[in-house]
């Protein structure tokens, strides 16, 4: 297999490690691919400056697929935007909040208003936290237990779904590898077949109404709900609630409708599905083109249709909601940027022969079986050292698919291994944004929700490792029923142990 050697290495190497010290996906993307392409030209930094321009850069802006996948996040952003701002979520919240008259209902409230929100994942804390956290503090649950359900719902729900900007990113990332295995099979079809095997998100979204309705509770989470319950104290001792007050005000001050976020929505698949399914979708294979302009004709209906909707029902002057618009498409632009050096990082280490390097390594050393498990560690220390998900994909992806492809693995399994490995490590980081705004978001310390989430977060997780430990000695979707059936057991064993230690009493089993 062709390949540099130990220099093919250099390029991801350094990605990790400038992505761990500087924080920032962008420079470490930009470090990781420029070293490649100086290794290529033989270390000669001006010709690599050109070539970086040249070859890599703008052959990937010149790229129709890949022209076609930066429009339609820039129409994916613009709606977002729309949705944040509408007040729809808070409008319908508000509606909803009436109904809650247990703990239990009041918790999956929370959480299925977090599904819902499921276009934005940053925009989830900050949605849900200030809509609920005066509900929660009534029906004494901990400022905690908000916090951690609102980033289980943040981005846990938004890598599962293919047609927003989570989706749109991972399926462009897979199209390249697919393309430079000459592999016919489109990136939507990739992204949805590997749905079941990313079992951290979805033993993550799961555990939510499993700890709602059985009411087991254990770690930090279970002194938080005892501190709440017998004292009313909303924090512990010194501890300080991350606030964002005039964010805050600000939606709790917008005067909107329940319609404007479930009406954009339904547009949004109807159109989607409207435009597909004459295609033959779901039965015949959709042309990647025809899907990403159905899936932008989608787009820019619903958010045509929002626009209106915020001029129609006052909550927006028509120049305010366009302005709005036209920020969210601009905020893309770090998306875009983020995914064109993806691009350019995953063909630099491809013309390096980085994967094959790797696989001349593990082949006749590591059985094939355990490359998922592997994946998923890898990705998990990546994300938790960086507090970034999308550039553990970006460096991730472009090693993973080739390893599979060539190792004979399951190619499926070994990307929904890369996608749960950077959610698990991402979940758990202290440094990373959805934690840092889910803290925000419920009104809560923020050491004290990753000290309560963490418990939650490594039973996920290590139910998740034995269940790609399964599926990659036999490639099925019982192996999603094995990490479940893992994760309720655990559950309910470490909650009967504490009450045990707690108590003094024999534990029943």
């Amino acid at each position: 297999m062709e390949h540099l050697g130990w220099l093919s290495i250099i390029p991801p190497l350094l990605a990790i490690i400038a992505a761990i010290v500087t924080k920032n996906v962008i420079i470490s993307l930009f470090l990781g691919s420029f070293s490649g392409v100086l290794i290529l030209t033989k270390g000669l930094p001006l010709t690599a400056t050109k070539t970086m321009i040249g070859d890599y850069l703008f052959v990937q802006l010149t790229d129709s697929y890949n022209a076609g996948v930066l429009v339609l996040l820039v129409f994916i952003g613009g709606f977002v935007a729309l949705m944040e701002k509408s007040g729809g979520a808070a409008a319908f919240a508000e509606k909803v909040i009436k109904y809650l008259n247990t703990k239990s209902k009041t918790q999956l409230a929370a959480w299925f208003g977090g599904i819902v929100i499921f276009f934005s994942d940053l925009g989830t804390p900050l949605l849900i936290g200030p809509i609920f956290e005066k509900v929660f503090d009534k029906a004494k649950i901990s400022r905690e237990k908000l916090a951690w359900i609102i980033d289980s719902t943040a981005s846990p729900v938004a890598v599962l779904i293919p047609f927003i900007g989570w989706g749109v990113y991972i399926m462009g990332l897979i199209q390249k590898e697919f393309e430079g295995l000459s592999m016919a099979e489109s990136d939507w079809d990739a992204f949805i077949q590997a749905i079941p095997y990313q079992f951290y998100p979805i033993l993550t979204v799961l555990m939510v109404p499993l700890v709602a309705f059985t009411k087991l509770e254990f770690g930090a989470m279970a002194k938080a709900e005892k501190r709440v319950k017998e004292t009313g104290a909303l924090y512990w001792p010194d501890l300080k609630p991350m606030r964002k007050p005039d964010r805050f005000s600000e939606l709790k001050e917008t005067k909107s409708k329940p319609i404007l976020i479930w009406l954009p929505l339904l547009v949004l698949l109807v159109t989607l599905f409207g435009m597909l399914i004459p295609l033959g979708f779901p039965f015949q294979k959709i042309e990647g083109s025809a899907f990403r302009v159905a899936l932008t004709t989608a787009y820019l209906f619903a958010g045509i249709l929002l626009i209106v909707m915020m001029v129609f029902y006052k909550v927006k002057k028509f120049g305010e909601a366009f302005d709005i618009y036209i920020s969210g498409m601009q905020k893309m632009m770090y998306v875009a940027a983020t995914l064109v050096l993806a691009w350019s990082l995953g063909t630099v280490m491809k013309n390096l022969g980085t994967a094959n390097y790797i696989v001349e390594i593990m082949d006749g050393n590591v059985p094939a079986f355990i490359v998922p498990a592997i994946l998923f560690l890898a990705g998990a220390c990546m994300s938790f050292a960086t507090g970034s998900s999308w550039s553990t994909f970006a460096i991730m992806m472009p090693l993973a698919i080739p390893m599979a492809f060539h190792l004979d693995a399951s190619i499926y399994v070994c990307i929904g291994a890369v996608l749960s490995g950077g959610l698990f490590g991402d979940h758990c980081s202290p440094i990373s944004d959805t934690t840092i705004l889910s803290s925000t978001g419920a009104g809560s310390d923020h050491m004290d929700h990753v000290k309560t989430q963490l418990p939650y977060a490594i039973l996920n997780g290590s139910a998740a490792l034995a269940a790609y430990l399964v599926a990659g000695l036999v490639a099925t979707t019982l192996s999603l029923a094995v990490a479940i059936v893992i994760m309720v057991f655990a559950v309910i064993f470490i909650s009967k142990w504490q009450n045990k230690s707690n108590t003094g009493t024999p534990m029943n089993t």
